[in-house]
């Protein structure tokens, strides 16, 4: 799970393994797997960090189990 903010500001938590593309538009778009597309207020290369991060620690548990 990732930390994002909604355009308005508000903060939400978002499965990071459901995300299908991330764009910029000038605005961050993330689409889902389920074609579900948000934007968020964070860029879409921060958007990509957090992934990354989420995807890294689930393997680092994993690895450890």
């Amino acid at each position: 799970m990732i930390k994002l903010t909604r355009l308005g500001g508000e903060p939400f938590v978002l499965n990071a393994e459901l995300i299908r593309t991330v764009e910029s538009r000038p605005d961050t778009y993330v689409t889902l797997t389920s074609g579900e597309r948000m934007i968020v207020l964070e860029s879409a290369d921060e958007v990509v960090r957090r992934a990354i991060g989420y995807a890294r620690a689930i393997r680092s548990l994993a690895a450890a189990g």
